[in-house]
């Protein structure tokens, strides 16, 4: 009976350690299971990566070569065409006139290239140089004649050089203080050679017309030019060529027809004003020029204009009224503009001698000028009217006028203008 029972009891221990061990051995399998299912997975996965690569390979290959036949098909079509095209011009009758033609369009470019760089060569010392050539022969090109018609420096000599400026509109008082200069270093130099006069000479006038301020600058902005003379100096003239500057300088540039009294006057001034392509404020012919100038002030306020240039009333300089005018004009200016740079030049010709120096004079009596502009310089031989204005009238010359062009308008230097008359 034990033994059964312990028998049994045996039994059924190896029963359930059978079980026990059944669970092990199924998750034992399952991982084997899943381990295999892993490689085999993998492996079909790398197999098929590989297979992907080497596909694109080929086929960037193939587009490679592909792209590289076709280019060179074409450059090799390119070639036939213009092989074709060279054998048509060849093989052309009229092969003969196209050359000529061609070398003749070629000769007329460079015969054009040659003109512009030869125009260019022109720069403005040359223009002053050209334009001063009557004011050359009638000033230096007689005192070189005097100067080598003496063998030695005298008073005689000085009297010669003292009725030269004279007649050269240099004007009485210039012309003494200049000899005196000249006498004066003379002595202090121990000059004794007459051509060596000519250097101290050109010294004087120089330092004469010498001024800090005889550049016309506008800086800073807002600026307002009134331009004051009598008719017929070419003060509208003038006004056209600052606008034409200035406008290919970059600057925005209004105009102010205020000259109402003369006929054609504000006509004038709009035909400068389309060329140059600039604003123009203009009222009817005669009406108040201080209204046009008020008028012209308010819109170069709104239009933030950098440069305002006013043509002025321009009757005889004689007339009390037309005093009485220009000084309504500062008036205006004074209380509507006064945050602007003023200039305001007289424009004088110089063509009438000593008549410019009178109208200097006059117009300085009734208004602050600020410098002069001397204009037709070319069209006479008695440029010392340069001096006379500048000494006796003690306002900077700033711009000058040697001929018609817009570029033969300059400001006035000195040193330049000197060089040019002396011939250097």
């Amino acid at each position: 009976m034990l033994k059964k029972l312990f028998g049994f009891g045996k039994d059924k221990e190896k029963e359930l350690e059978k079980k026990d061990a059944e669970p092990e051995e199924e998750i034992e399998s399952s991982i084997d299971n899943l381990e295999n299912v892993e490689e085999t997975i993998f492996s079909g996965l790398e197999e098929e990566v590989i297979d992907k690569i080497e596909d694109i390979e080929e086929k960037t290959e193939e587009d490679a070569t592909n792209e590289s036949t076709e280019q060179d098909e074409k450059v090799e079509g390119q070639l036939k065409i213009d092989e074709q095209d060279v054998e048509t011009i060849l093989n052309d009758d009229s092969k003969e006139d196209k050359i000529e033609e061609l070398e003749s369009y070629n000769n007329e470019t460079e015969s054009k290239e040659m003109e512009d760089k030869e125009e260019k060569k022109v720069n403005l010392f040359e223009r002053l140089k050209q334009g001063l050539t009557k004011a050359k022969q009638g000033i230096t090109d007689r005192i070189d004649e005097v100067l080598k018609s003496y063998t030695k420096v005298d008073e005689d000599l000085l009297e010669d050089l003292e009725e030269i400026l004279i007649t050269a509109d240099v004007g009485v008082n210039t012309t003494m203080d200049i000899i005196e200069k000249l006498r004066d270093k003379i002595k202090q130099k121990g000059i004794t050679e007459p051509m060596k006069v000519r250097e101290e000479l050109k010294s004087i006038v120089e330092e004469i017309l010498t001024n800090e301020n005889s550049i016309l600058d506008i800086e800073p902005t807002p600026c307002i030019i009134l331009m004051v003379g009598v008719n017929g100096v070419g003060k509208t003239t003038t006004i056209g060529k600052l606008a034409n500057k200035y406008k290919k300088d970059g600057k925005k540039v209004l105009l102010a027809a205020a000259d109402t009294f003369r006929a054609a006057a504000t006509e004038q001034l709009e035909i400068w004003a389309n060329r140059t392509n600039v604003d123009i404020i203009k009222h009817q012919e005669g009406a108040d020029p201080g209204a046009v100038v008020f008028d012209a002030i308010k819109a170069a306020k709104a239009r933030k204009t950098d440069v305002l240039i006013c043509d002025t009333a321009g009757r005889l300089h004689n007339k009390a009224n037309l005093m009485n005018e220009l000084g309504k004009v500062f008036k205006i200016v004074d209380r509507e503009f006064p945050e602007a740079k003023r200039e305001v030049l007289l424009v004088v010709d110089a063509t009438t001698g000593q008549n410019a120096v009178v109208q200097a004079k006059t117009f300085k009596e009734v208004a602050d000028i600020t410098g002069i502009v001397l204009t037709k310089l070319d069209g006479t031989a008695k440029g010392g009217v340069v001096l006379a204005v500048k000494s006796e009238v003690d306002v900077p010359v700033k711009l000058i006028g040697v001929g018609e062009r817009v570029e033969d308008l300059q400001d006035f230097d000195a040193k330049s203008f000197s060089d040019a008359l002396f011939g250097n």
